[in-house]
């Protein structure tokens, strides 16, 4: 039986489990569109192609599924662009549906036409430009598969609007178009796995780091029960908050530029490293020469690009890292390891050091105590954090309880500002029993706020809390430290007023004055059926500590601000 293009492309949409796409129509999609009208997919229609990507992101990463959106050819794909960056930076399974001008116009310039094949290839895991309505099924089936093996990432599918026209006899298939990719994970080296329980099980001082690899990978129970046979303290990298419960007494919490100073003080003084599912990004590791300079590194990984591209490692092992820790956990169980006694009250000692002073007044709203009270309403397991990027987004890594994988959500690698809501709004549609929090900054938030029309209409309800120091925060922050406080470009005066934007949009919008009334305002809003708006108003003049300076190693990190 002929069908059309479109229609194959919606079973085959149906055929991988796609329940749901984030989307908006143009004149390139508009056969496709016309398919879905009959099909039981709910569509979401976004505001901005940029927040259908990030939303798709949210989803997939809340979900462990693929996310998918759509959006029209030219401006629409191109719009596309940062939100896939960010999913690849980050290993974000997401498959984007692009249309583009019909065959014959390809290459003439035609309206609304780009090449957003050569345009997105570097920051795709892998793109597709359908040229007959028969190769439909088998792209798709690839393109699912691609984006969701190995090392997840996103892939785009470029649909030609004639193809989605197109009436032919198109045979469904499970066959993949997988030439040079081989979706199965690598097979682990044994004898490396034997040697690294070895290096452990004799090591003083060992030290885990986990990545977001762990997480994608579904080994945060055997990640958790490594630790404890080891006795060794875990840190994380950003993408690796929850992988193991942060207030587990083993974990020491992220490393970094804004890390815990005792977890940076850990790398530097650990003997051992195991370093799992983690690329070593600059933000994590600061100098790339000096990172844990005396210890002996291994890194587990499932992508070999990864192995020695940043910091030379001396045991590198590539494969998943669920598969590569239950047999490192087999080999451990056959060897006796030393008593740690000493290195964990060598960590008691860094904690308390740099943990003494730090606590403030609880009652002020301030951005640690405004974050430590989600951790006291939010329950581990029913609740999911997403954030912007900027001030906010470290606030949040720093004081932040991820106590659950997925449940902790942020731009990493690309620091896409504008991330934070609409990814909330993917992931309350991938998880809607669970409460979905965005906490913003008021620059970052300004660049997405379109979509609480998205929100409101849509049905999706989210709770943003604003951390609104009314300038560009860590801007201002680089400026204060390194710029001899010549402030430029970084005041937003206020504006807009963020009550009023929610209520213009249907949304709730509230100013707490106390932490009693934002607490009162958090759990109105857990109950509300539609999102709210929190704004909370602090000072420009709340900066972010612990901070490594750029350049400088992590033994080099400024636990407060230094006295001038």
């Amino acid at each position: 039986m002929l069908i059309s293009g479109a229609e194959a492309i919606v079973r085959s949409l149906k055929r991988e489990g796609v329940k749901v796409i984030f989307g908006i129509p143009g004149g390139a999609v508009l056969p496709l569109y016309d398919a879905l009208y009959d099909s039981d997919i709910r569509h979401i229609l976004g505001r901005h192609e940029q927040c259908v990507a990030h939303m798709a992101d949210g989803y997939a990463r809340a979900s462990g599924k693929p996310g998918v959106c759509i959006a029209t050819s030219g401006p629409g794909a191109t719009n596309l662009v940062t939100g896939l960056a960010t999913a690849y930076m980050d290993s974000s399974p997401v498959v984007a549906l692009t249309g583009q001008v019909a065959r014959h116009m390809i290459g003439r310039d035609a309206f609304q036409e780009a090449d957003i094949i050569g345009i997105v290839t570097p920051i795709t895991k892998y793109c597709f430009q359908i040229t007959s309505a028969k190769e439909i099924p088998k792209v798709f089936k690839t393109a699912f598969i691609i984006a969701s093996t190995r090392r997840p990432g996103p892939v785009l599918i470029d649909i030609p609007v004639d193809v989605q026209r197109e009436q032919a006899e198109i045979v469904f298939t499970d066959e993949l178009d997988t030439k040079g990719y081989d979706p199965n994970p690598p097979r682990v080296d044994i004898d490396k796995v034997k040697k690294a329980a070895e290096v452990l099980a004799e090591a003083e001082r060992p030290l885990i780091l986990s990545g977001g690899g762990v997480i994608s990978s579904g080994a945060h129970v055997e990640l958790l029960t490594l630790a404890e046979m080891l006795s060794a303290p875990v840190v994380t990298s950003l993408m690796g908050k929850g992988s193991i419960p942060e207030d587990h007494p083993l974990c020491l919490g992220m490393i970094g530029m804004h890390g815990k100073a005792y977890a940076n003080y850990a790398v530097v003084e650990c003997d051992v490293l195991l370093a799992i599912g983690t690329r070593f990004a600059d933000r994590t590791t600061g100098k790339f020469d000096e990172f844990a300079k005396g210890a002996y590194k291994i890194h587990v990984d499932i992508d070999l690009a990864e192995i020695n591209k940043n910091v030379r490692v001396d045991l590198p092992i590539v494969g998943d890292a669920k598969e590569v820790l239950r047999l490192l956990i087999k080999e451990l169980k056959k060897r006796k390891s030393k008593s740690r006694d000493a290195w964990l009250n060598r960590i008691k000692e860094l904690r308390s050091a740099f943990e003494q002073g730090v606590e403030e007044q609880q009652t002020a709203l301030k951005p640690s105590s405004v974050i430590k009270l989600l951790n006291k309403l939010l329950e581990p397991g029913k609740s999911i954090v997403t954030t912007g990027v900027g001030q906010n987004q470290m606030w949040s890594a720093l004081h932040y309880l991820a106590r659950a994988p997925r449940s902790f959500i942020t731009s990493g690698g690309l620091g896409t500002m504008g991330f934070g809501f609409p990814a909330a709004l993917g992931a309350k549609v991938a998880c809607p029993d669970k409460v979905v929090v965005d906490i913003d900054g008021d620059g970052s938030f300004l660049m997405t706020e379109q979509d609480l029309a998205t929100s409101v209409t849509e049905g999706i309800p989210v709770i943003v809390v604003i951390l609104n120091n009314s300038s560009l925060g860590m801007v201002r922050q680089w400026q204060h430290l390194m710029y001899k406080r010549r402030f430029i470009a970084i005041d937003l005066r206020g504006v807009p007023d963020f009550v009023k934007l929610a209520q213009a949009y249907g949304a709730e919008g509230v100013r707490p004055g106390s932490l009693e009334e934002l607490e009162k305002a958090l759990k109105e809003a857990m109950k509300c059926e539609v999102t709210t708006v929190i704004d909370v108003n602090i000072s420009p003049e709340e900066r972010v500590f612990p901070m490594v300076l750029p350049g400088r190693a992590l033994h080099e990190v400024l636990a407060s601000e230094p006295k001038s």
